[in-house]
């Protein structure tokens, strides 16, 4: 009796690492899918929602990657501190450039120094506000390296050595970048091929085209008095497109009047 020929995995791949993976399950690495390598304080906390719905049944597959590095593995000294009191005084505690170095460092490993081609982003409530037009650059690089602050925030010295770009979800403050990365990463992630199943989902959604979605409606066609717009049920796909348009943008004037300004902009240019 003969031993049955090992399973391939085709184009999965093993890959050293200078520092235990904080994150290890049964997801596969494959070698040139999307990857996302997150530098955290707290990796126990993914893939949190990232591994439900189509994000997780997407990773489970192996359509993107996911890999967290502890930020406290780095740390210094016998209590492996990662943090210090600002310089010149004030409240709080900052990441320490040495600390968060260190991990970019081995972060930057086998990944391309193109930052088109691999991003290296900071949460941060003082960058640039995520947009869909960035998620779906991000989406078209190879993967991305993110950071994930606390307390006070990053020695500056670390985010100018490493072209660290900052991105903000909006204009609050969030008590870690941990909340922030997992909507960066699923508004990413979802752009990606085969992530949604239907690619014309991310055509036809709010800010693709600049403006808001247009309302949307399903049976029953008449709900607590409520009726589905004729023109829905016309057949009509001509005038279908175009009360959806009207829609979208009389929203997009009520709701984000800065999207219309923008919109109206563009078209004189």
């Amino acid at each position: 009796m003969t031993d049955k020929p090992a399973k391939s995995h085709g184009r999965l791949a093993v890959r050293p690492s200078l520092k235990p993976r904080a994150l290890m399950t049964d997801t596969p690495d494959i070698q040139g899918a999307w990857k996302v390598k997150v530098i955290t304080l707290f990796p126990e906390l993914f893939p949190g929602v990232l591994g439900g719905s189509l994000t997780g049944k997407a990773l489970k597959e192996g359509l993107w990657n996911l890999e967290t590095i502890e930020l406290r593995g780095y740390g210094i000294g016998k209590h492996k501190d990662v943090d210090s009191p600002p310089a010149g005084g004030g409240a709080g505690m900052v990441l320490k450039a040495d600390v968060v170095g260190a991990a970019l460092e081995d972060a930057r490993r086998g990944t391309p120094v193109d930052p088109t081609a691999w991003p290296v982003v900071y949460l941060s409530p003082r960058g640039k506000p995520l947009t869909q037009s960035m998620a779906r650059d991000f989406s078209r690089a190879q993967g991305m390296t993110l950071l994930c602050g606390r307390f006070e925030g990053v020695d500056e010295r670390v985010l100018e050595e490493y072209n660290v770009q900052e991105v903000s979800l909006g204009d609050f403050v969030l008590t870690g970048g941990e909340i922030a990365a997992q909507a960066l990463i699923d508004a990413t992630v979802r752009l990606l091929p085969n992530v949604l199943g239907n690619d014309e989902s991310a055509i036809d959604e709010s800010f693709s085209n600049g403006l808001l979605e247009h309302p949307q409606y399903t049976k029953p066609s008449e709900w607590r008095g409520r009726k589905i717009p004729d023109v829905l049920l016309s057949g009509h796909h001509g005038n279908v497109d175009k009360w959806r348009l009207e829609q979208s943008e009389k929203l997009t004037q009520e709701r984000r009047p800065d999207l219309w300004d923008i919109r109206i902009k563009d078209k004189k240019l």
